[in-house]
């Protein structure tokens, strides 16, 4: 049995227990589908939409919703592909861009549910001829483990010094109306100066002063929401952590669900965060994580040769296959003295649907690519009671955002949507994406 077989296999077991419904067996074909157009924003930040360089700055501070200029949009140029096209090609939002990038991607959206689970079907067609289920790994240099591929949009990828390997992901926030702007500006309320690959990236001198960031244990600066800074602009006026701990309290955090081509697909699962005062993950455990030794910087774990055929790849092996590392499948502990050559190459993440706890784990997926087409199913549980969690309920309106990373690449490199709603058999009003109750 192949490493793919044996993998998903065992992985789609494991979470048959914990739905109501099969994933696998819905009749898709009754589900109605909605074109969400995704396109590529570059460094078109939410202080970038109130300058001038914005021609809708006004309409943005009058409290009027992206959608309302975009979506319905007259004129060609407002229009999510015309955009993205403009933007990707390069300009005063993509100082750096990566020669032959796509700027749009169509993302088919179809939601179900029942009396336990929420079920989200995404499809969207790929930029590359093969999956993107590679992340980065750890070589051997013929005397030390070095991390090996880097983002696309990292400039050691852009000089040449590394190749662009990093997996593809398609995410989803969530907002139940608490969240002041969501509904407005989507996902482009969480995206700001400072951040990775962002205009004025704050420095670490710059970080490690930082009262909030210091007091959090962050090293760097990431997605945040404006109401958890006294400058909703300044990423370096954060509140205090008492004051965030109120904001989370009240509930005025957006849910964020990554599903990871390399990271959680690999065990049937897509991960469960949020964004406050920055990216963070829920409570518990993810099913990931880093595979290098602290403090020799040796991987942890090898692949167990006799169930997988190898104990490490070489460069030429990249995209013939997944290579996941899953603890409680293919791997085993790290051997130093297992005869490594120069090129050796294991993955710099380890994988675990067992080690994976608490509100961390709440979600499963699963997925496919046939013929350059993704196709992802997220399955959220339905009425989830956590303090970092969105409940999705029966009736209910949120709002949300849609993203897509592929072609290597991460950070402001991937699609996005502007605000759409979502119904769990919504009644009353008009939603753009409404789940059906299924039999």
């Amino acid at each position: 049995m192949g490493q793919r077989a044996l993998i998903f296999g065992i992985s789609l077991f494991a979470i048959g227990s914990a739905m109501a419904a099969d994933p696998a067996t819905i009749n898709w074909t009754k589900i109605p589908a909605v074109k969400v157009p995704l396109f590529y924003p570059g460094q078109s930040s939410y202080e970038w939409l109130l300058t001038d360089a914005h021609s809708k700055t006004d309409k943005v501070k009058s409290g009027e919703t992206c959608v309302s200029c975009h979506d319905k949009a007259d004129a060609d140029k407002l229009k999510p592909k015309s955009m993205g096209d403009k933007i990707v090609a390069g300009g005063p939002l993509e100082p750096m861009p990566v020669k032959g990038k796509n700027g749009y991607v169509d993302l088919n959206v179809q939601a179900a549910y029942d009396d336990k689970n929420a079920y989200l079907r995404y499809q969207w067609k790929t930029q590359q001829n093969h999956p993107g289920t590679e992340h980065q790994y750890l070589r051997f240099d013929g005397k030390e483990w070095k991390v090996y591929g880097y983002p696309q949009l990292d400039k050691v990828v852009q000089d040449g010094a590394q190749p662009g390997i990093y997996e593809d992901r398609m995410s989803i926030m969530i907002d139940d109306g608490k969240v002041p702007g969501f509904a407005n500006q989507g996902c482009w309320l969480t995206c700001h100066e400072g951040q990775r690959d962002m205009p004025k990236l704050a420095t670490k001198e710059e970080v490690a002063a930082n009262p909030l960031l210091s007091a959090i244990k962050k090293g760097d600066v990431r997605k945040y929401l404006p109401a958890t800074r006294h400058n909703p602009s300044d990423w370096a006026t954060g509140k205090s952590v008492e004051e965030i701990a109120k904001l989370k309290a009240d509930g005025a955090f957006v849910d964020l669900i990554q599903w990871r081509a390399h990271r959680s697909h690999a065990v049937g699962m897509a991960d469960d965060g949020y964004v406050l005062e920055w990216r963070l993950a829920d409570a518990g455990k993810d099913m990931f994580g880093g595979n290098a030794d602290k403090a020799t910087r040796q991987p942890k774990f090898m692949w167990d040769e006799k169930k997988v055929g190898y104990k490490s790849i070489t460069v030429d092996q990249l995209r013939k296959g997944d290579h996941f590392l899953i603890r409680e499948q293919n791997a085993v502990p790290f051997d130093p003295n297992a005869g490594w050559k120069e090129g050796d190459m294991i993955a710099d993440y380890i994988v675990s649907r067992e080690d994976a706890k608490g509100s961390a784990a709440d979600n499963n997926a699963i997925a496919s690519w046939k013929d350059g087409m993704w196709t992802v199913v997220m399955i959220r549980p339905l009425g989830l009671a956590n303090d970092d969690d969105k409940a999705l309920k029966p009736g209910g309106v949120y709002n949300v955002g849609f993203a897509v990373h592929d072609d290597n690449i991460t950070t402001r490199g991937h699609f996005v949507s502007f605000s759409k709603t979502l119904g769990i058999g919504a009644k009353k009003g008009k939603v753009d994406i409404n789940a059906v109750k299924l039999p």
